[in-house]
């Protein structure tokens, strides 16, 4: 604590987009660990916070770690004053997650239509390689994961907008759903591409890059499902 508000300590990791950032809102507790949840507005050149960025895989998306270092936040940078912030975090992780989702189906519905292209254009032994029984049958398992993947987003967007009771387990089902079939999806697109599938000349490095980092921004499909049971159990 400080006159006139506090100051913060301590590190963020994996923040999207922090270097472009002109003012973060930082998610923090005063020092009872058990005290309330307070957002707090922090200038990019405050002194005493350093950004650092991460080297990532997928270079599309620029990521960093925040140090804080007695940072100092007057009390008019609180978002929404003393009161805990835990309720409206969470709505906006909701929204966050159905939001990775639908990138996630966009993603791997455009890695299925160039895997079946490819596969009418392709040919081997004299025919194309879509008429092969087994790229036929990893087109259809696409094909189901991003048809599920699309209910999901949503079933999940329509929850949030209607403000339905289950809002907040269907935008952590289609974030534990989507994680992994996502990146079944991207694998299997560079598989029925073959060799060129790995080269940097095909696009697919990039949506399997993208894939990934999806699959473990604001926690993978286990984290999610394990969330999913105990709030369905014991409903917390």
């Amino acid at each position: 604590a400080a006159d006139g508000g506090f100051r913060l300590s301590g590190a963020k990791a994996f923040v999207a987009d922090a270097q472009s950032a002109e003012l973060l809102v930082v998610a923090a507790r005063r020092e009872q660990a058990d005290g309330p949840l307070l957002l707090a507005a922090v200038p990019a050149d405050a002194d005493g916070l350093r950004i650092r960025p991460v080297a990532y895989s997928d270079a599309t998306r620029k990521l960093a770690e925040l140090g804080l270092h007695d940072v100092f936040v007057p009390d008019e940078a609180i978002l929404g004053g003393e009161v805990d912030a835990g309720p409206a975090l969470e709505a906006t992780l909701d929204r966050a997650r159905v939001a990775l989702g639908a990138e996630m189906c966009g993603l791997a519905s455009r890695v299925l239509e160039l895997s079946v292209a490819h596969a009418r254009t392709r040919e081997q032994f004299g025919k194309p390689i879509g008429s092969f029984q087994a790229i036929q049958h990893k087109c259809a398992d696409m094909l189901l994961r991003v048809e599920n993947m699309r209910s999901a987003a949503w079933y999940a967007a329509w929850s949030i907008d209607e403000d339905e009771p289950d809002a907040h387990l269907a935008a952590c089902m289609v974030k534990a759903y989507a994680s992994e079939a996502c990146a079944d999806v991207a694998g299997e697109g560079i598989q029925i591409h073959g060799g060129q599938g790995y080269t940097w000349e095909q696009d697919l490095h990039l949506y399997y890059k993208r894939a990934k980092a999806d699959e473990v921004a604001l926690g993978d499909g286990a984290a999610h499902r394990e969330h999913v049971a105990r709030v369905a159990v014991d409903g917390g």
